[in-house]
C-alpha cells in the first residue's frame, strides 16, 4: 500500500529522519521519502494507514 501524507509541522531533514524512524519501527520493510520542504511523506508499507499514522503521531508530529 502506498500513502502519502501531510505533516504540517515537520521542518527539517532533523524532523523527517525520525518520521522515518518512526514509520520503519512499525514496519522495517517499508520505503519512507519525507520532503520537509513540502510537509509531505510518501510511504510504501504493508501495515493499515491508521497504524502509521499513529506511530507519527506517537512521534510527535501531526498527520493532516
Amino acid at each position: 500500500m502506498t500513502l502519502q501524507l501531510t505533516v504540517p509541522d515537520m521542518a527539517c531533514s532533523a524532523c523527517a529522519t525520525t518520521i522515518t524512524n518512526a514509520v520503519m519501527a512499525i514496519d522495517p520493510t517499508a520505503k519512507v521519502e519525507a520532503d520537509p520542504k513540502t510537509k509531505q511523506v510518501h510511504i510504501e508499507t504493508q501495515k493499515p494507514d491508521l497504524e502509521v499514522k499513529q506511530s507519527i503521531a506517537a512521534a510527535g508530529y501531526t498527520v493532516a
